[in-house]
């Protein structure tokens, strides 16, 4: 497969400063099973990563809590033998216990701890885009937020995003700091959170939909993206992904994997250019 897949003009500016090709990746699997602990092979991780970069991709997410540390890691690891400075996303505020539950945590000292955590494992001085996890149901959101708008301050981190939050927290957070993106969980069986993308075009933040193909094999989309892959030569992994770049200007989905086949075909979809009659087909899904 030749490098550089993607469309050159298919890129959207993070915070209207970091120009990235809006079709990135998610190193949330660049770990154990379950996302705890190290992968069985690391070296096969840190060549995902590179093969990724050589791709053209250039934005990378990740978070403290994947593996938790394990992700990072891995990720300063396989960047720094490549010659690339792709934008690398990472996330606080939310805990990985062992038993396997995710546990929110955004205490403004705790997240002040984790940054420079962050960006010793990832070996900078500033995270390109911090991004606050989930909001904490024990803490007050406009604490946390004042927390990241602190460290972009200090200069600790470039550029602040959020996750898992609802339109009316992102108008508060814009408030406090300006928001580069949003993460919340999106995908073309799930679309609850077509408002907060709204809000995201209205004001030019970067969307990022995290599980993007999460709905692929289901029920009532499996067989729609299948009829239109077959008029593409593609999987329906690949017309899903394929339908959350056509569906708006600010979505940067970052599917992620431990599987170079995988991630090869994953940085493929980009190329596919849906017809009107194939988006009115994918459009019409009901999402669950």
């Amino acid at each position: 497969m030749a490098d550089d897949v993607h469309n050159e003009s298919d890129t959207f500016d993070i915070d209207g400063e970091l120009t990235v090709h809006r079709l990135g990746f998610g190193a949330m699997r660049l770990t154990g099973e379950d996302i705890i602990g190290r992968p069985d092979d690391e070296e096969t991780a840190r060549n995902v990563v590179q093969r990724a970069v050589e791709l053209g991709v250039d934005l990378i997410d990740t978070a403290d809590s994947y593996g938790p540390g394990v992700s990072e890691r891995i990720l300063r690891e396989a960047l720094s033998e490549v010659d690339a400075d792709p934008v690398v996303a990472t996330k606080a505020g939310l805990l990985r216990h062992r038993d396997g539950e995710w546990l929110p945590h955004g205490d403004p000292d705790y997240l002040h701890n984790q940054v420079m955590v962050s960006r010793d494992r990832l070996g900078v001085d500033s995270i390109d885009l911090y991004q606050y996890h989930r909001p904490d149901p024990d803490t007050d959101f406009e604490d946390s937020v004042h927390a990241f708008a602190e460290m972009k301050d200090a200069g600790q981190a470039d550029h602040v995003g959020l996750s898992n939050v609802t339109v009316e927290q992102l108008e508060t957070a814009r408030d406090i700091v300006d928001v580069a993106t949003v993460q919340n969980q999106y995908n073309i069986g799930y679309r609850d959170d077509e408002d907060v993308l709204q809000a995201c075009e209205e004001y030019d933040v970067g969307f990022i939909p995290w599980g993007p193909l999460y709905t692929v094999d289901d029920e009532g989309v499996a067989g729609v993206l299948d009829e239109v892959g077959e008029a593409h030569d593609a999987s329906r992994r690949q017309v899903a992904l394929a339908w959350l770049l056509h569906h708006s200007d600010v979505t940067l989905p970052i599917p992620g994997t431990s599987s170079v086949e995988h991630l090869e075909s994953n940085v493929a979809a980009s190329q596919i250019e849906l017809a009107d009659e194939d988006l009115a087909k994918l459009n019409d899904i009901d999402p669950q």
